[in-house]
């Protein structure tokens, strides 16, 4: 078990990658926190976590308001002592092309995203530098690299998460707190649902694989990036992507 006994806080926990890698660490021996905004969801991903033979426990938190971060810290920090691994997974898309985009679609992402990313590892620094050790996991994306047509608010903000990966890496690194984002291309997940069957035989035709990544593939690389074997990773952005890019 690569994780045994260490407490780990995902958001986005309660569906897809968020939802996996919540699974995936609770396998491999984690106390895990699970955060989104659906409390079904919560409670079905506990669940699951605790059927791995896992303690878990849900906390209902919009990353965007930071009252309800901290609050979520203090409670997982009350309750079981320390902080070991935050990955911030939580994230929308709500896209359009640049003279179509509103500004409620541009804040909105850029607010979950962005912003809820950085109340969620400002929230844990104090806790993992106190500490001496810490893991703080980031979700950025293929299209945070490369860009995407029709999605100049998420692109921008999964470009400022790596941004937010190489600052922290080197601010928190010599105090023993890792800090690494993993960039997911394509993966088969609720947020390709309002996809078009033919767009998404293209995106699969697209990569290299000729398929779709799955959320467990994701969640394979956050449990080894907060483990142990992963000690000498910092500042990395990892592609999970089927080569996609290649």
């Amino acid at each position: 078990m690569r994780l045994k006994d260490k407490i780990c806080i995902v958001t986005g926990g309660a569906q897809g990658i968020g939802l996996a890698t919540a699974v995936k660490f609770a396998r491999e021996g984690a106390v895990v926190a699970v955060c989104d905004m659906r409390r079904e969801g919560i409670d079905s991903a506990v669940a699951a976590c605790r059927a791995e033979g896992a303690r878990a426990e849900g906390f209902l938190v919009d990353v965007t308001d930071r009252a309800q971060v901290y609050a979520m810290v203090n409670a997982v920090k009350a309750q079981f002592g320390r902080i070991d691994v935050l990955v911030n997974n939580a994230g929308i898309t709500k896209d359009a092309r640049l003279q179509k985009m509103t500004l409620a679609q541009f804040d909105a992402v850029i607010d979950v995203n962005l912003r809820g990313v950085f109340h969620c590892a400002q929230a844990v620094a104090d806790t993992m530098v106190a500490q001496g050790a810490g893991v703080i996991l980031n979700a950025s994306s293929v299209v945070g690299i490369y860009g995407n047509f029709g999605q100049t608010n998420y692109a921008a903000s999964k470009f400022g998460v790596i941004g937010f990966t190489k600052t922290w890496s080197r601010e928190l690194g010599p105090k023993g707190v890792r800090v690494n984002a993993v960039a997911p291309g394509f993966i088969e997940t609720p947020i390709l649902s309002t996809i078009p069957d033919k767009v998404l035989q293209q995106m699969r035709d697209d990569v290299p694989l000729r398929r779709l990544g799955r959320p467990e593939e994701i969640a394979n690389v956050y449990a080894f990036l907060a483990s142990d074997e992963a000690s000498y990773v910092n500042g990395a952005v990892i592609e999970v992507a089927g080569g996609l890019t290649v």
